[in-house]
């Protein structure tokens, strides 16, 4: 069929980066004999014409020619063939939607999701072929197409059986096993045929342990029901069988090398891009990082996580025993598993902690460097591993050199400089010595920056470092190595004075260059230092009139902390909120509180047009999400400029905000604490608030100092409310 590429009118069709007359290339070259060809094509198709999953009707007219790739048995990459047809299959399934409209990269309305779902079912009798194939790569890659594509219950049950007798190793017989859980929750009709199967091997004991393992987890999956006090216990004793025993020779982790137990390593780091800045370069490495499984059974625990849900205690027993494993690599897995629950879910988490402290151990850096991270993302609930982090930091000092943060070995860096980023988190002068280094050789100085403002306690030492980060900044840079936000930020964070001439000159420099969206952070570090920076009104004034609307606010709201004369700054802020959405300035108008009364109607003006139009935008919930927010900012300068005379008003906006966006928590709850014995109406949601296990307040499961503050203003709330009762 390749030959008959050209019998496409490719040109009509479009991808993500144009019109896909470049497709019948990549597609021929999928078949070459030259290995690196093959790569390049395979890497095109997914970049341009499944971009990010998407599927556009270029990749549906694929798939003739990537079939005929998969079935011709001289295709030299067979396995990558399958994989791409089940990748594009598995979207389309997931995504189609016959009622709804969707419009192709040319503005034209497509079916491409509903029309490729269509096709892969016609063509689901392929892929029991393919499963059945000599290949192990190609059988692999097509396993879950049994689940996907083939309609007929009985045909798939049986197709799925035969695969798990076929299967010697352990990932390809889990995944035969959850192959048949996917198709169960796909297709009713098999559900009771594939319970039975479950049954079968979760309590024979004949089958293999890590099949028993995969039974009961993918059971519970499809039947939650099925879960009672023996399942995690059960699952445990099964996970003790399966899991590897290293000799004693390997029982330390070797970083240099990819054991059969242990984590790779990936010793040699690539040498970064100096075009690109080095934040965004450890982002993208983070993220290949956190892509990695190191252990055969990591899904498949994954997924009994998934399962179990809300069972926290089974969560933290099943998670204790996957952090104390003799195996590196389930070790590994298993600390962001912990951390997931942790900044997920509410409760003492200790153990936990203390578990994966155990982890920090100076002979295995790779394992060190994920541990540390992951305590560093749990704010103050990593107090019980404090001295653990301490006593890493020091190891390496001693071990290997005073200047362990900018070690020549990648996972040594990388392990020293997560455990100085975590002690900093917890205000731990400890973290100091590792800090300097980096502001000093300017290596990795970048991370260091962020985590200074953490220790007010060293401003002597780190001030006049961060100021020399800031000066040194070409603002005529798109991407500084360092942010000069990071900088000023760190700087208001610490409080010295002295650092205010540089912040001033920053703004000046960032002006001049357009430099905006810096311009107006700096110009929020320096509203931190107040009335002790008024020596830079002078420079801050002027940018009151700056042509970016968010620079005038941050200068407006510069002036009232620099001098505190609501005449000079009302008039600005009467100018700005005329700007849609500007929470800066109405943030402003609630700081200035009464002396900004002339901005009243005005405010009240914008929450009642906010609230109505939630209220049309019910059916929108991404519009109501977003205005949300304007309801809350702009009910908390109400208060703040009001006080009782809006409460009627204020508390139930805050309230509705709330509500329908669970992100508002924090500014909401901050604003109902502050108001007092007028907040009575929120005790019912504060109760419920505080009743509730899972943690809230963000969009991000890993704020945890976000739903911190929350449960502790929530309870500041009920204390005082139940304070003034006593007292009436």
């Amino acid at each position: 069929m390749i030959n008959d590429l050209d019998s496409i009118d490719w040109a009509s069709m479009g991808h993500a980066y144009g019109q896909a007359d470049d497709v019948p290339q990549w597609l021929h070259d999928m078949t070459s004999p030259d290995p690196e060809l093959r790569e390049q094509a395979f890497s095109s198709f997914y970049s341009a014409a499944h971009h990010q999953g998407d599927v556009y009707p270029c990749t549906m007219a694929s798939l003739p020619f990537l079939f005929a790739m998969a079935d011709d048995p001289g295709t030299p990459d067979r396995a990558s063939v399958v994989e791409l047809i089940v990748s594009i299959g598995r979207v389309a399934v997931e995504r189609e939607d016959p009622g709804s409209v969707r419009f192709g990269p040319d503005g034209e309305e497509s079916t491409a999701y509903e029309d490729t779902a269509a096709l892969m079912r016609r063509r689901g009798h392929a892929f029991i072929g393919y499963a059945c194939d000599a290949d192990s790569r190609v059988r692999g890659a097509a396993i879950e197409g049994l689940a996907l594509f083939l309609d007929d219950a009985e045909r798939a049950v049986a197709a799925i059986r035969d695969r798990l007798d076929s299967e010697g190793g352990t990932v390809e017989r889990l995944l035969v096993v959850r192959t048949m859980a996917d198709l169960a929750l796909r297709l009713p009709e098999a559900r009771v045929p594939a319970k039975a199967w479950f049954d079968i091997l979760a309590d024979g004991v004949a089958a293999d342990a890590d099949v028993r393992l995969a039974a009961i987890v993918q059971r519970a999956r499809c039947a939650p029901e099925s879960i009672d006090d023996t399942t995690v216990p059960t699952a445990i004793g099964l996970l003790r069988q399966v899991t590897p025993i290293p000799r004693p020779e390997e029982n330390k982790e070797a970083d240099e090398s990819r054991g059969p137990s242990g984590p790779c390593t990936c010793s040699a780091e690539a040498a970064p891009d100096p075009g690109v800045p080095p934040q965004v370069a450890a982002a993208f490495a983070d993220l290949e990082r956190h892509g990695r499984v190191h252990a055969p059974t990591t899904r498949l625990l994954v997924t009994f996580h998934a399962v179990l849900d809300a069972r926290v205690d089974d969560r933290t027993a099943l998670l204790s025993e996957q952090l104390r494993s003799p195996d590196a690599a389930t070790r590994y897995d298993a600390i962001d598993m912990a951390r997931g629950l942790i900044t997920s879910w509410r409760g003492d988490h200790t153990r936990l902690v203390r578990l994966i402290a155990e982890c920090l151990q100076p002979h295995e850096p790779y394992t060190s460097a994920a541990a540390a991270e992951a305590l560093g993302s749990l704010a103050v609930l990593a107090e019980p591993a404090r001295e653990a982090l301490a006593a890493l930091v020091a190891a390496h000092r001693t071990e290997h050199r005073t200047d362990a943060w900018a070690s020549p070995h990648p996972a040594l860096r990388r392990a020293h400089q997560q455990a100085v980023l975590a002690l900093a988190q917890l205000g731990d002068e400890r973290a100091l010595p590792g800090l300097l280094t980096a502001l000093d050789t300017g290596i990795d100085a970048w991370r260091a920056v962020n985590a200074a403002g953490h220790l007010p306690q060293a401003a002597a030492e780190l001030t006049p470092r961060l100021i020399r980060c800031l000066t040194d900044v070409d603002h005529s840079r798109e991407w500084p190595d360092i942010s000069p936000t990071a900088s000023a930020s760190a700087l208001a964070a610490l409080g010295d004075p002295s650092a205010v001439p540089a912040l001033a000159d920053a703004v000046s420099s960032a002006v001049r260059h357009k430099q905006w969206r810096t311009a107006a952070p700096i110009l929020k570090a320096l509203t931190r230092f107040g009335t002790s920076a008024a020596t830079t009104l002078d420079t801050v004034r002027p940018l009151a009139e700056a042509e970016d609307v968010e620079t005038r606010t941050a200068a407006a709201s510069a002036i009232w902390e620099l001098e505190r004369r609501p005449e000079s700054v009302v008039p600005l802020l009467q100018r700005t909120l005329g700007a849609e959405r500007n929470f800066d300035a109405i943030n402003l108008a609630g700081r200035i509180g009464p002396p900004a009364a002339a901005v009243l109607p005005r405010l009240r003006q914008m929450l009642n047009e906010q609230l109505e139009q939630n209220t049309l935008n019910e059916q929108n919930d991404s519009a109501v999400l977003n205005d949300s927010w304007t309801v809350v900012h702009v009910a908390s300068a109400l208060w703040e400029i009001g006080g009782e005379g809006e409460a009627r008003v204020v508390a139930p906006a805050l309230l509705a905000a709330w509500r329908d966006n669970d992100a508002t928590a924090r500014p909401a709850v901050a604003c109902l604490n502050r108001m007092g014995p007028a907040a009575h109406l929120a005790v019912p949601r504060i109760e419920a608030e505080l009743a509730r296990p899972r943690r809230g307040g963000s969009p991000w499961g890993w704020a945890v100092a976000v739903d911190l503050e929350i449960q502790g203003s929530c309870r500041s709330i009920l204390t005082r409310l139940k304070a003034s009762r006593t007292t009436a």
